[in-house]
């Protein structure tokens, strides 16, 4: 799972969890996983057809789960991923990460981006109440779509209680595993035009050049559009440096986090950021872009960078290699400043939402 997936799986087990006087239907496009089914008070219902193409989700939501939300007498709907059925009169809350689609385009393949272009407005003018992730993007959609502050809460994410310091003993064999047994910048996210990956390994290599240090660079996630490489010109002797991982469980992934260097999260468009606040948790040092939600959310347990510049990246990776009080001081403060931030407090915030939006006589 990467952000999207999280969000869901952390907020929804809360919601259930804390709340077992109430019911709640899982609606599933295909055959699903017992672990996702959080409780007693759980019914799961697999809706066809498997909506994994723009022209099923139109299907899915506007007919099958229009049916749904019907028979199943459903008092308010919950989309985590920002979808609604248009044709339904049941109160909606549409969780929207970000738009990044209306100021990256190009990122997208042809399908997907039709289908939010044209769909996301109207799921937004649909919702009864939008959550989203950050006060960037609250701003960004009430600009966006002419919305009114009112309808919109912001709910930051949290993070992993996986995620926490580790002993010198623990990243000693995290090292051996994944990085020549060396200290290593890290990347976390899918691999995506947005994420800047291409520059952040541009500007490792010059970093390296410039420096010539032992230290890697190992870059976790997966393509997310398989017809996005990264085409890079690289030596074998670069190539060796770098280490792609691709999908970790999370077990592992808090690992490598806790084991690095520094976090290099340098996207050039974010909703909000979930890895810096992993990160934070296990006190690892963050390099951050400055652009969108990023500085919202790691605050003063980051250097930052210009994301669109690969020497302003490289000489900031330089700048923080070579001052090892700036290394303590963003690592102690990424420690306090997680405590921000809290899976937690962000269902609550859910809760509260779905109450408001509910008939009076069902939750009180």
């Amino acid at each position: 799972m990467e952000g999207f997936g999280w969000y869901t799986f952390e907020i929804t087990k809360r919601l259930v969890q804390n709340h077992p006087e109430h019911e709640f239907v899982f609606f599933f496009d295909r055959p699903f996983d017992q672990k996702f089914i959080f409780g007693p008070n759980v019914t799961p219902i697999v809706l066809s057809p498997p909506a994994r193409h723009p022209f099923l989700f139109i299907y899915w939501f506007e007919v099958a789960v229009k049916r749904a939300l019907k028979k199943h007498k459903i008092d308010v709907f919950y989309s985590p991923d920002g979808y609604l059925s248009l044709g339904s009169n049941v109160p909606q809350i549409a969780v929207i990460h970000d738009i990044n689609f209306e100021h990256y385009p190009k990122d997208l393949p042809f399908s997907a981006l039709k289908y939010l272009k044209h769909y996301v407005p109207k799921f937004a003018k649909k919702a009864d109440k939008i959550i989203t992730v950050s006060a960037y993007s609250k701003q960004d959609l009430i600009k966006q779509y002419q919305l009114t502050e009112e309808k919109i809460t912001v709910a930051w994410n949290g993070a992993s209680d996986y995620f926490k310091p580790l002993d010198e003993d623990e990243k000693v064999l995290i090292r051996k595993a994944y990085s020549n047994d060396l200290p290593y910048f890290l990347f976390v996210g899918a691999i995506h035009p947005r994420k800047n990956v291409k520059r952040l390994i541009e500007a490792f290599v010059k970093f390296k050049h410039d420096t010539h240090s032992e230290v890697q660079l190992v870059i976790v996630g997966e393509s997310l559009w398989k017809n996005n490489p990264l085409q890079l010109d690289l030596s074998e002797k670069e190539r060796s440096q770098i280490h792609f991982t691709g999908h970790l469980p999370i077990e592992q992934l808090s690992k490598i986090t806790a084991s690095a260097f520094a976090l290099t999260y340098v996207p050039y468009f974010e909703g909000f950021g979930i890895p810096l606040v992993e990160a934070m948790k296990c006190g690892t040092p963050i390099i951050s872009g400055n652009l969108t939600s990023l500085p919202e959310v790691a605050g003063n347990a980051a250097l930052y960078c210009d994301p669109f510049d690969v020497q302003d990246i490289a000489a900031k990776m330089t700048e923080f290699y070579s001052d090892k009080v700036l290394q303590q001081q963003l690592a102690l403060a990424g420690l306090e400043r997680s405590k921000q931030f809290s899976w937690d407090a962000a269902s609550e915030i859910v809760w509260q939402q779905i109450i408001n939006l509910s008939k009076p006589n069902v939750i009180k």
